[in-house]
């Protein structure tokens, strides 16, 4: 094998591992919601469900950044 093939090959097999480890990603999981009597109601600041809202944000963004990998594959 010339130096030009071995190259090439490389470069195959290195685009082969990125779809493979995009494919491989799991899908994130949403943050489990905190049940309704899970507050203590004195006003905490942040509230359990502050906490769960910010969770849920997060989630949103890595989802996001999950679809677009798995539309560009």
């Amino acid at each position: 094998m010339n130096k030009d093939a071995a190259v090439a090959l490389a470069t195959t097999d290195a685009v082969n591992a990125a779809r493979a480890a995009k494919a491989a990603a799991p899908r994130p999981e949403p943050p489990v919601a905190p049940d309704l009597d899970a507050c203590c109601g004195n006003g905490c600041d942040p509230c359990i469900f502050d906490l769960h809202d910010l969770a849920m944000d997060q989630y949103r963004q890595a989802l996001r950044a999950w679809e677009a990998r798995q539309r560009a594959q």
